[in-house]
């Protein structure tokens, strides 16, 4: 091969990468159906799934691209880590579902959770350096916003939430742009903001800036109440996170455990209902308490194996369960809590295994990250999308939620704290 071949070459691998990592990005943030309406998603009854045909293609067609150049990656032996890990993790969901009273849901929703997770996995791969990855980074974000934009300015009908709305009328006035929920938009402006603030420290100052400045204002408009004082704690408690080492595990662990004593415990321990009633807190966690006592119940009924992953809420036998079960919680469609739901989807041997995965671990990878030489900033990036998950996780279910952008986001700062603190990283 000539210099000039082996050139262009490299430029065309370069633009197949970018041209990946960029549609895997809006597959996730936009979506082949944006601009959804408002509960369309749960009008087809029980265990409907709701995946359509054309998502099903793009999802095959993207993730045969990621493989292609997977194997064509010299680092590709870094890409799925820890293989052995992840293997028993999926083994066990893979179990879990097969012993399910919808097996075949069940194992479909395993194996769509293990392509999100390979995926993810080959993402942070595809540019060539840390630069470009915040380029790509940068530009993908941006189109993002504008298409939110545009929906609240020339689709206001589909971009914000009107009274005409068939499930939540209350919410009339409030932006979500093209996502299907102002919560899910207000999470997403979150993420979006941390972006930003990587761009800031990547020489994209003006357009990380601009999706600052945007995303902020979006957030703003969206009245989510929950990111929106999620943003600036999180950025505290990053940045401790960052600067007093000792602090890590008590933020990680002690925080997750906290926020789920004082939020889950209160719907089964009567002192901590008690305690939170004294400062004036709603112990209802608006209203997810009656699903939080519901959960436990049926987690007590199969401890051990679950009842496969995203098996439980809306099937047959928990909707149309009459009188046996007299609470509102038999129509929820998730526990509002992720760490309850993977142990209605695998039991307490799933959940050991997930959590050692997704907080255990990563915990390890940041202390190598921190004498690694590795770009700091990308590693700070990762620590925020990290820490913004796990305390996501005590509110809303979010993992194995395959389609989910933060979610996917979530996966990937796992994967890039693994990589910057065993990985050598391309600059410039």
């Amino acid at each position: 091969m000539t210099a000039i071949e082996s050139s262009t070459s490299r430029v065309k691998d370069s633009s197949s990468s970018a041209f990946l990592f960029v549609a895997l990005f809006l597959f996730f943030w936009i979506t082949t159906n944006p601009f959804s309406l408002l509960g369309a998603a749960s009008t087809d009854g029980p265990l409907a799934d709701n995946s359509n045909f054309i998502n099903q293609i793009v999802t095959l067609a993207l993730t045969g691209g990621l493989l292609i150049f997977a194997f064509n990656n010299p680092a590709r032996a870094a890409i799925f880590r820890p293989r052995f890990l992840l293997a028993m993790i999926f083994i066990w969901y893979l179990f879990a579902s097969m012993l399910s009273a919808h097996p075949d849901l069940a194992i479909k929703r395993v194996i769509l959770a293990l392509l999100t997770c390979l995926n993810a996995s080959i993402f942070l791969h595809l540019p060539r350096s840390d630069k470009h990855f915040a380029t790509l980074l940068g530009m993908a974000m941006l189109f993002t916003l504008a298409v939110a934009y545009y929906g609240v300015f020339f689709l206001p009908s589909l971009g914000i939430h009107q009274a005409s709305d068939a499930f939540e009328p209350m919410l009339a006035g409030y932006w979500k742009g093209h996502f299907a929920h102002k919560n899910v938009a207000a999470g997403i402006m979150v993420m979006a903001v941390f972006f930003g603030l990587f761009l800031c420290n990547s020489e994209r100052r003006v357009l990380g800036i601009l999706i600052i400045v945007l995303s902020v204002f979006f957030l703003s408009k969206t009245g989510g109440k929950t990111s929106t004082a999620a943003l600036p704690a999180i950025l505290v408690v990053a940045w401790v996170f960052e600067n007093w080492k000792w602090t890590r595990i008590p933020i990680a662990i002690g925080g997750s455990l906290a926020i789920n004593l004082f939020t889950v415990g209160s719907a089964v321990f009567e002192p901590i209902r008690s305690l939170l009633k004294g400062f004036g807190i709603d112990t209802t966690f608006t209203n997810r308490t009656d699903i939080w006592n519901f959960a436990f119940s049926a987690i007590a009924e199969k401890p051990f194996t679950g009842y496969g992953l995203q098996a439980f809420w809306q099937t047959s036998e928990v909707i149309y369960s009459g009188g046996k079960m007299e609470t509102w919680a038999v129509n929820a469609t998730s526990a509002h809590n992720a760490y309850l739901d993977t142990l209605l989807s695998a039991g307490i041997p799933g959940l050991i295994l997930t959590v050692i995965w997704l907080i255990i671990l990563p915990l390890h990878y940041v202390s190598k990250a921190d004498t690694s030489g590795n770009n700091p900033h990308m590693t700070r990036l990762f620590v925020r999308l990290w820490l913004y998950g796990i305390i996501t996780a005590c509110v809303e279910s979010m993992f194995f939620q395959s389609g989910s952008p933060l979610w996917f986001a979530f996966l990937f700062s796992v994967f890039g704290l693994r990589l910057q603190g065993q990985a050598r990283l391309i600059s410039g």
